[in-house]
């Protein structure tokens, strides 16, 4: 995840979707079955009471820990999301020519911790007003995104945005660049699917945890 690793092609805007890469029409590596934290299914099925937000707060080694470190989150798994390469790798991300964020998938319990709770643990654990980077990260792969699935999340990511801009703005932070959209392509506003990253990238810092990968708070509550 450092700069310097894929320093050259690394882009400070975002590509357009005619030159993005063209990518593949299916996944090309195999994943593991299991979550190596929760010991369930990586992939689902989940139950249908469960929840699922997209959440892109820079690079998912650090992110993926944070968030399933929550009570009531009942799996995660890292990816990308909201670019246009059908089925990307790690590498083609990294060159900014596929458009995508990294992202967690989070499936939580709602009756153990609310969509609100887990919306405002992702402001509080990154700083959402770097545009292109997270601290020394930098790329359009590290931008801040909430992609939701239902419209309750929608209205309390742009509910806790306004308030989190406003504590930021107090403490002398700049506006948020966040985007906050909707997961998938049958949304008119979708941004398409979540890809998963390779099985090297998925709970990363339970095989790595000397792992490289901070987490960029600002210090600054979400009211």
């Amino acid at each position: 995840m450092f700069q310097g690793l894929f320093g050259a092609s690394l882009r400070s805007h975002m590509v357009s979707p005619e030159r993005a890469l063209a990518g593949r029409p299916e996944r090309p590596f195999s994943l593991p079955a299991r979550h190596r934290v929760f010991d369930t299914p990586l992939e689902g099925p989940f139950p249908d009471s469960s929840h699922v937000v997209y959440l892109g707060l820079g690079c998912f080694w650090g992110a993926e820990k944070e968030l399933w470190q929550l009570p009531g989150v009942i799996s995660t798994a890292v990816g990308y999301m909201g670019g246009y390469t059908p089925h990307p790798l790690y590498e083609e991300v990294c060159s900014g020519m596929t458009g995508h964020t990294e992202v967690v998938r989070v499936v939580y319990d709602p009756t153990v911790i609310s969509d609100r709770d887990i919306l405002v643990h992702f402001w509080e654990s990154h700083d959402p007003t770097q545009g292109f980077r997270q601290g020394n990260d930098v790329g359009t792969q590290y931008r801040s995104a909430v992609y939701v699935t239902t419209t309750d999340q929608e209205r309390l990511a742009r509910e806790t945005l306004m308030a989190f801009q406003r504590a930021l703005e107090e403490r002398g932070f700049g506006r948020i660049t966040t985007q906050v959209a909707w997961a998938g392509s049958d949304h008119e506003d979708g941004v398409g699917d979540f890809y998963f990253a390779e099985d090297y990238h998925q709970q990363y810092l339970v095989k790595n945890p000397q792992g490289y990968c901070p987490v960029h708070s600002t210090g600054v509550a979400c009211s």
